[in-house]
């Protein structure tokens, strides 16, 4: 009998039913929800007379809409404050965990999941959010669903799925000086393209992978969802028991070690195996920024930005030209010659502590550029507390950074703060499509160290240079 993939072993304890050559019927540990694509699903179970099957299985939050620049304050924008008074009062009227505006544990839904010790190997773990697949880094297969399917896991903790392949992505070798989780997971996107992933869950494997901490490889499943996949997964290890130990919601005492024992048997076993399988050699990557449009139009920061003759087909052409409109970019321009209006240090990707920290080393000591407004929005309030129990934001704001309040902010147009048209940002966030920061804004995804170094600079520089 043929091995099982750690992806397998999930889905396989999870079949509540699956018909041949149909889908399957999938039983959820973890239903993650926020305010912005859970409304109608409420209304739905209202109009249906439906509760919520399990409210403990349930937890919410409140991040895309909430403004960064304090909390003491009325929220000014109507269509936010609705959606964020809806969420609490749904919260309130089905009976689930809620951590609203002014909660000491309120954040992005995908920092405080595995920070409150939500998030555990094995899981199957649902949100109706696009980037829910970071929560694979700790075995567990987590994928974003919408919003009718919020309802109907609401309604009766299952999930209607058609059961994806497998795709190994394996990093051998130690990764090279200042290149980091977000360089690996851009220089794999760049590698396979956006719809590499189609239809796959992917496992990220090989020596670079293990050697990253637990926030280097959520930034990594965190984009999976970039690469085209339906979800990423890292087998957990003794860095995920690590991480986990102690968490408010882990399980304890008897039962952590039961559980111990149960998350040391989510490996792939030897014999199992992909439907398909990549390999990267880690000591080829490089510090890598987005210059188009999409994830996938990515190089090196030695590179340049590529010309639409020196794609191969003519709708990569015409993609390139369209992008590099858009972006206000001639082909040929070295990337180190791209200067910045703003950076962002936040999102889901990269706003955890490590994050920070790392960031802080670049800029302790040094000036933002005068021409560029840099902020640093904590991916949750309890990290927030605990950076400026280190100093970091006395570090940031001696730079010249603004210091902001937990949430999604400039990852998306959907709050006070964006882009203005035109304006060029540096950016740590997962998505360069055209608006997604604000209408006409120019994104460029990079590491937190290449965002911090970009702000002192003015421009795109090599970080390992620095």
């Amino acid at each position: 009998m043929a091995g099982k993939t750690l992806f397998e072993k999930v889905w396989e304890s999870h079949l509540v039913h699956e018909d041949p050559g149909g889908p399957a019927l999938l039983y959820v540990d973890l239903h993650l929800v926020h305010e912005v694509t859970s409304a109608q699903a409420f209304e739905g179970l209202r109009l249906s007379g439906r509760s919520v099957r399990q409210p403990a299985l349930t937890v919410a939050t409140v991040d895309h809409n909430v403004p960064t620049t304090g909390r003491s304050e009325t929220i000014a924008d109507d269509i936010s404050r609705r959606q964020i008074e809806t969420m609490e009062q749904n919260a309130a009227e089905f009976g689930l965990t809620f951590y609203g505006y002014r909660s000491p544990n309120q954040g992005i839904v995908h920092v405080i999941g595995p920070e409150l010790g939500y998030t555990q190997p094995g899981k199957v773990i649902v949100c109706g959010d696009s980037h829910t697949s970071t929560h694979g880094a700790f075995g567990a297969f987590a994928l974003g669903i919408g919003t009718s399917e919020v309802e109907h896991v609401l309604a009766t903790q299952c999930l209607i799925q058609k059961k994806p392949k497998t795709m190994e992505v394996r990093v051998d070798g130690v990764l090279p000086q200042g290149v980091t989780a977000k360089d690996i997971i851009l220089g794999i996107i760049g590698h396979i393209g956006v719809d590499g992933g189609v239809g796959h869950v992917i496992e990220y494997t090989g020596e670079a992978i293990r050697s990253l901490s637990m926030e280097g490889r959520m930034t990594v499943c965190n984009m999976s969802i970039e690469g085209g996949a339906r979800a990423g997964m890292i087998a957990p290890d003794e860095k995920t028991f690590a991480y986990l130990k102690d968490r408010k919601y882990a399980p304890q005492g008897s039962d952590w070690e039961a559980a111990l024992a149960h998350w040391r048997t989510l490996t792939t076993d030897a014999d199992a195996e992909y439907d398909s399988v990549v390999k990267i050699d880690a000591a080829s990557l490089a510090p890598h920024v987005t210059w188009g449009t999409n994830p996938g139009q990515v190089v090196p920061v030695t590179g340049r930005v590529p010309s639409p003759a020196e794609m191969l087909t003519s709708d990569e052409q015409a993609a390139t030209e369209r992008a590099l409109t858009y972006m206000g970019l001639e082909g040929g321009t070295p990337i180190q010659d791209i200067a910045v209006d703003r950076v962002f240090l936040g999102s889901c990707t990269n706003a955890r502590l490590e994050d920070l920290r790392a960031a802080a080393g670049v800029v302790r000591g040094r000036q933002v550029h005068p021409d560029v407004h840099a902020m640093v929005v904590p991916g949750s309030t309890l990290l927030k507390q605990k950076a400026e129990s280190e100093g970091l934001n006395e570090v940031f704001q001696a730079a010249g950074f603004e210091w902001r309040e937990a949430g999604c902010s400039m990852c998306l147009g959907m709050n006070p703060d964006i882009l203005a048209p035109g304006e060029r940002c540096a950016s740590t966030s997962n998505r360069n499509f055209e608006g997604r920061q604000g209408k006409g804004g120019r994104t460029h995804l990079v590491s937190p160290q290449m965002a911090a170094a970009a702000a002192i600079a003015g421009r795109f520089v090599d970080v390992r240079e620095w």
